[in-house]
């Protein structure tokens, strides 16, 4: 009866331990602790471990931009597109947030570029709406789709000039955009250019780029 008691205790203590390390890994990604990380990687801990709102250890250590810990984790095969409870994944939010060191390693890592928010948006629309200028930068060296629709009905050359301040961040994503081949006459679903937009709301140096732009022929219907 004691050797049982014995043997219950010690797989309740193995059993107790492998359920605490999913939490320690998810704990230890989001402060940042690699050696912590590494320890539990090897004493086998899944890496993509998920918290109750189904983010991963990847996507905790995204959030509080910790490049190192999201370099260990990805070198580890952590998946850069598992999504949480609000669609987002590392590689979308390191996108959206302009987290450029975290985005070029998921990029090498294999992301999803046609992967999309709860908005229905691809990592390049919030960022040109967020003007994180070297992130679309990055985006756009890519085979992203530059002129990928989201669920409002905009483009990321929409989303810059209308979520934009009209500044020298959005100014330069609007001209990055435009060498990219962003398709300056797809209107939105009122059918509002990009330019009438930007000429709404007074960016000069938007809609002057706008003008300058190729025009792509209109294709009969």
């Amino acid at each position: 009866m004691k050797r049982r008691l014995l043997l219950s205790a010690a797989a309740w203590s193995v059993t107790g331990i492998a359920q605490a390390r999913p939490a320690a890994l998810l704990a230890a990604a989001e402060a940042g602790d690699v050696t912590l990380l590494q320890r539990l990687l090897d004493a086998g801990t899944p890496v993509d471990s998920r918290d109750g709102r189904q983010r991963t250890a990847l996507l905790l250590a995204t959030r509080a931009n910790h490049v190192d810990a999201a370099r260990l984790l990805i070198e580890r095969g952590a998946d850069v597109n598992a999504k949480d409870d609000q669609q987002d994944s590392p590689f979308l939010y390191a996108g959206a947030e302009g987290r450029l060191q975290i985005l070029r390693l998921t990029l090498a890592a294999g992301a999803d570029l046609a992967s999309t928010n709860r908005y229905g948006g691809t990592a390049l629309i919030p960022a040109a709406h967020h003007g994180h200028v070297e992130t679309v930068r990055e985006l756009l060296g890519t085979r992203i789709d530059v002129d990928h629709v989201n669920r409002l009905g905009w483009t990321a050359l929409l989303e810059a000039v209308i979520l934009g301040d009209g500044g020298t961040a959005h100014t330069t994503i609007v001209g990055l955009l435009v060498q990219h081949g962003a398709d300056v006459n797809r209107a939105d679903a009122q059918g509002v250019t990009p330019l009438a937009h930007a000429e709404r709301r007074g960016q000069r140096a938007i809609a002057d780029i706008l003008r300058r732009a190729p025009r792509r022929p209109v294709t009969p219907g």
